[in-house]
C-alpha cells in the first residue's frame, strides 16, 4: 500500500499543470555512487535504527516507473556524473565492473569521469570502461603522448528526444591531479574546465545545431551556494577579481555563471544533494546534484516549448525531498532481476567481510573537533603502532565513516577506509617534521589527523611559524633529531597540499607493503576493546606564545 501511495504521489505531481504546449524531459541522474549499488542502511539518517536502502535495485524500480510515463510528448534521460565505483566492496573489488554491469542493465545514457576513477591505473580503468554499453564523456582529459582527448572518452554526444536535439558535454575536475596517485595519471593531463566546456558548448550550439545543452560534470556546487556566489561576483554578476587565484578546479556554480549557452549542469564531487536546482540569476543555467553512495536518485523534469525547443521551466516530484529521492527499500521495492544480479556480485566481493576483528568501547565518530576525531585518532594510532613510528599523520578527508561501539568487523573498517592506500614510513629531521605540520595549518587549512605528537598552534601567527609548541613522544621537539614518520603512499606522493613530501629521498622511505585498512584491522586485533579519546595531541590556541625550543 505504501508503495502504491508513493507511486500515485509521484504521478500526480507531474501530471498536475500539464498543458498541450509543453513537452516533458525527465532527467534522472546519479553522482558519486562509489560502488553503492548494493543494499545498505541509512545510518546518516538514524545511526541506531537506520532505514534500509535498496541501492541499484530500488533505483531500477523508480527508473522504470519514470520511463513508463513516456509518450509522444514525454521522454527521459539517465545520466551519471562520475566517481562510480571506488568506495564499497562490490565496486572496489571488481574495479568497477559490477557497477558498469548494473548501469548497462538499467540503461544509462551517458556518464562522465570522476577523480576516483583514477584510484586504479588507467590501463585497468580502460578495461572496465570498455564494458560500458553507453558513452563515457569528458572533454578535458588529454593524452600526454598525442595531445588529443583520451580514446576512451567522447567530449560530447547528441541525442534526440521528441524531435528535440540535445547536446550532452562531459568534463572532469582538474582536482584529479591533486587527488590521484601520480603513477595512475602519468599518461594524461586535465586541462582547464571552463575553457574546455566553453569550446564544446560553442561547437554543439553552432556546428551541431542542438536545441538544449546539458553539461555532465564531475564538479559540484559549494556547500553554501548563496554566500559563495555573492563573495565571487558583484551586483551585476561580474567576477570581483579579474584573475582567478583559486587552487582548486572550476566548480559547477562558476561554470554556470561564466559559460553561456548551458541549460542544465548535472554535477557531483562534493557529496551534497540539493532538493531543488540552483539557478544562476544571470545566465539562468540550472545546476543539480545529489548525495553519494547510491542513497538517492535525482529526478527533475524539464518543460520544453515545442515551438522554440527551449527550456521554459521545470517540475519536481511532489515529495518532501524535492528532486533528491531517497531509495528506501520499503517504498521502492527492489527490481527482482537487477537485485539478483547485484547480490551475486556482492556475495563474491564481500566474502569474509563480516568476520569480527575486535571491538570498540565507544562510538568512534569521524566528526572533527578541530583536527581530531575519535575515528581519525584511532587510524593514526594504528599507523604508528604498525610500523613503530614516532609520528603518524593522515589528511582530514581520509576518514570516511564511523564505527559503532561493540563488535567490529572487517566490513566496518572497509567503510572507514574504502580506498587502497598503502602504509609507508620515512626518516626525516625534526625541522622537516615541523614543516609538515606548518604546511597543514597555513592559510585557511585546518590541520592533520596525527598520532605521537602534541601540537599547539596559533592562527594569529605568520604562515609557517604558527606552531607554538611541539612535543614528540612526550619529549620536546628537536629540530636536528631524526624521527620516523608514518603516512600513506597517497600523501607521500604530494597530495592534499603536502607537495614537500616529494622531497623525501627514496633511500629514506620504507614501503611496508601493507594496506592501511589491514593495519587498522591489526590494531583492533591487538588493542580491543579500543578506547580512543580526544586528547591533547592537537590544539589551536590563538593566544599561545612559542615555547623555548620553538623560538628562532
Amino acid at each position: 500500500m505504501r508503495k502504491l501511495l508513493l507511486t500515485a504521489a509521484l504521478g500526480l505531481a507531474l501530471i498536475a499543470g500539464l498543458s498541450a504546449e509543453d513537452l516533458r524531459l525527465d532527467i534522472m541522474f546519479s553522482n558519486d555512487i562509489h560502488g553503492g549499488i548494493d543494499r545498505s542502511q541509512a545510518t546518516f539518517m538514524n545511526p541506531d535504527f537506520p532505514p534500509q536502502l535498496g541501492g541499484g535495485a530500488s533505483a531500477a524500480t523508480l527508473i522504470k516507473h519514470v520511463r513508463a510515463m513516456g509518450g509522444p510528448k514525454r521522454a527521459s534521460l539517465l545520466l551519471d556524473a562520475g566517481d562510480f565505483f571506488q568506495g564499497r566492496p562490490v565496486g572496489t573489488v571488481t574495479k568497477g565492473k559490477a557497477v558498469i554491469d548494473y548501469m548497462n542493465a538499467i540503461g544509462y545514457d551517458a556518464m562522465t569521469i570522476g577523480n576516483h576513477e583514477y584510484d586504479i591505473a588507467d590501463t585497468e580503468l580502460i578495461k572496465t570502461l570498455a564494458d560500458a554499453e553507453f558513452p563515457i564523456l569528458s572533454c578535458n582529459i588529454i593524452e600526454r603522448r598525442t595531445g588529443k582527448l583520451v580514446p576512451y572518452t567522447l567530449p560530447y554526444i547528441i541525442l534526440e528526444r521528441m524531435g528535440v536535439r540535445i547536446g550532452i558535454i562531459g568534463f572532469t575536475t582538474t582536482d584529479t591531479e591533486k587527488m590521484s596517485f601520480p603513477e595512475n595519471i602519468k599518461n594524461v593531463d586535465f586541462v582547464d574546465e571552463k575553457e574546455s566546456v566553453s569550446k564544446y558548448v560553442d561547437i554543439v550550439r553552432n556546428q551541431e545545431n542542438v536545441d538544449i545543452v546539458i553539461v555532465l560534470g564531475h564538479a559540484g556546487l559549494p556547500y553554501d551556494v548563496e554566500s559563495t556566489y555573492l563573495s565571487r561576483y558583484d551586483a551585476k554578476g561580474n567576477p570581483l577579481q579579474s584573475e582567478r587565484y583559486a587552487a582548486w578546479g572550476w566548480d559547477a556554480q562558476e561554470i554556470a555563471r561564466e559559460v553561456p549557452g548551458i541549460d542544465l549542469i548535472v554535477g557531483g564531487h562534493i557529496h551534497k544533494g540539493f532538493p531543488k536546482p540552483w539557478i544562476d540569476p544571470y545566465s539562468h543555467t540550472m545546476v543539480v546534484q545529489g548525495y553519494a553512495y547510491g542513497s538517492n536518485l535525482g529526478w527533475i523534469t524539464l518543460k520544453i516549448d515545442p515551438e522554440t525547443k527551449t527550456v521554459s521551466g521545470y517540475e519536481l516530484p511532489a515529495l518532501r525531498e524535492g528532486m533528491m529521492i531517497t531509495l528506501f527499500e520499503d517504498q521502492f521495492i527492489p527490481d527482482p532481476e537487477i537485485s539478483e544480479a547485484i547480490e551475486a556480485q556482492v556475495a563474491i566481493a564481500e566474502e569474509g567481510m563480516d568476520e569480527i576483528v575486535g571491538s570498540s568501547a565507544y562510538h568512534l565518530s569521524r566528526t572533527n573537533v578541530d583536527a581530531q576525531s575519535l575515528m581519525g585518532n584511532t587510524i593514526t594510532d594504528a599507523m604508528r603502532n604498525e610500523v613503530k613510528a614516532d609520528f603518524a599523520f593522515l589528511n582530514l578527508g581520509g576518514v570516511r565513516a564511523d564505527i559503532k561501539s561493540g563488535p567490529v568487523t572487517y566490513r566496518d573498517i572497509f567503510q572507514v577506509m574504502p580506498f587502497d592506500n598503502m602504509l609507508v614510513s620515512f626518516k626525516c629531521t625534526g625541522e622537516f617534521l615541523r614543516r609538515i605540520i606548518e604546511t597543514r595549518v597555513e592559510g585557511s587549512r585546518h590541520g592533520l589527523v596525527v598520532s605521537g605528537v602534541n601540537v599547539v598552534y596559533s592562527k594569529k601567527r605568520p604562515n609557517f611559524d604558527r606552531v607554538t609548541s611541539l612535543r614528540i613522544g612526550g619529549q620536546p621537539w628537536d629540530p636536528n633529531k631524526i624521527y620516523t614518520c608514518a603516512t600513506t603512499d597517497f600523501l607521500l606522493q604530494g597530495n592534499a597540499g603536502l607537495t614537500l613530501l616529494t622531497q623525501v629521498p627514496q633511500e629514506d622511505i620504507i614501503n611496508h607493503q601493507i594496506n592501511l585498512r589491514d593495519a587498522i584491522v591489526n590494531y583492533f586485533k591487538q588493542h580491543s576493546p579500543v578506547k580512543t579519546k580526544i586528547d591533547d595531541r592537537w590544539k589551536r590556541d590563538d593566544n599561545a606564545k612559542p615555547t623555548k625550543e620553538m623560538m628562532p
